[in-house]
């Protein structure tokens, strides 16, 4: 799969509780390649929707395996439909791909778990899109599989941006291993923008209130690593909004929109 496209977030869109249209396939369990029954039914679907728009495609698991695995496979599984659908139905430039592994709320039925799922508009919705996306007229959005330097060249002073994989161990602001790929791309924008000024936005979800300030120790994580680096402290405020600014409400209805309220930002204040 093109770069351009291969960004996996844990954001998603908010217009996935809007009036999408959602297609699955489903997969054996281990694998990344869609069957000669499933291969059918997806050449069906693409036939039958030249005319419509892909706005994500989102990659599923079962328990099988280790998170880790599943992790990847979910994002195998993402990448392989996009190959299959790419060029022969339209795609929203700011596409998004999200692999969520096991992390999600599972059917009882465990094949029904090990799937892709495509959220597409129809021909007849494509007028509506940016009504349906919440989009205000003339508004521009910065394509999410974009790298971290990327948006932030192409933003403007308030623009908040979410940091992908950024992930900390339950209940504390410290920060997993894997985090730190993360953590570097951040480091490195600061590096390479002197005069770029940012505010780290900490959320959490699943609570009614943050009484332990976790989100604002979580985004004091992240300065305190730039800081560490090097990057003077003026360049880095934080504040921690907790659940007020949900992308979701909460109590979310399953670990997708969990995952996509807890989340680090940054704001853009000047560059």
């Amino acid at each position: 799969m093109r770069k351009h496209f291969l960004y996996i977030l844990f954001l998603t869109f908010s217009f996935v509780a809007f009036a999408q249209d959602t297609t699955s396939f489903y997969f054996d369990s281990g694998k990344f390649e869609l069957s000669t029954k499933e291969n059918e039914r997806l050449s069906k679907w693409i036939s039958e929707n030249s005319t419509s728009k892909i706005l994500a495609i989102h990659g599923f698991t079962d328990e099988v395996g280790t998170s880790e695995a599943n992790d990847t496979l979910s994002q195998n599984r993402v990448n392989y439909i996009f190959e299959k659908v790419n060029g022969k139905v339209k795609i929203r430039e700011d596409f998004k791909t999200v692999g969520f592994g096991e992390n999600f709320k599972r059917d009882k039925v465990q094949a029904k778990n090990r799937r892709a799922s495509i959220f597409y508009l129809k021909e007849a919705d494509l007028s509506k899109e940016n009504e349906i996306l919440g989009i205000e007229e003339g508004e521009f959005v910065i394509p999410d599989n974009l790298p971290l330097h990327e948006k932030v060249k192409l933003a403007k002073v308030g623009t908040k941006i979410t940091l992908k994989n950024i992930n900390f161990f339950q209940n504390t602001f410290q920060t997993t291993p894997e985090s730190q790929t993360a953590l570097y791309d951040l480091l490195f924008v600061m590096q390479n923008n002197p005069n770029l000024k940012i505010q780290i936005q900490g959320h959490i979800c699943c609570v009614d209130l943050d009484r332990r300030h976790l989100s604002l120790d979580r985004a004091k994580q992240v300065r305190r690593f730039l800081q560490w680096k090097g990057i003077p402290p003026g360049r880095v405020s934080v504040t921690g909004f907790g659940t007020t600014k949900p992308l979701y409400p909460i109590p979310e209805a399953n670990e997708e929109q969990a995952a996509a309220n807890r989340r680090v930002e940054i704001e853009i204040l000047s560059k």
